[in-house]
């Protein structure tokens, strides 16, 4: 099972760091990541894989939302069926 992970907020040193380190200790592996940041503001998504995680899905959705909030961007996990779903034109 794989998921969506977005990151949006102002540039500033650490956040691929905390964000992957959290993702590591939940058993969470990164399978793809871009990110790009225009006149300092920072974008980042990832697709990961969310077949074992340390704790359930909902957990992940609570936990990463206040990682960003130490950090100061939202963060945002979506299973990848429903990311398609809404992103469908």
């Amino acid at each position: 099972m794989r998921g969506i992970i977005t990151v949006l907020g102002n540039d500033k040193v650490g956040i691929i760091a905390k964000v992957c380190s959290y993702l590591a200790e939940q058993n969470v592996n990164i399978l793809d990541i871009s990110q790009t940041i225009v006149q300092n503001y920072f974008n980042m998504m990832m697709i990961v894989d969310i077949s074992a995680p340390a704790k359930s899905f909902e957990e992940l959705v609570v936990e990463l939302q206040q990682v960003g909030e130490e950090i100061g961007v939202q963060i945002k996990i979506q299973h990848e069926d429903i990311f398609n779903t809404m992103h469908r034109v």
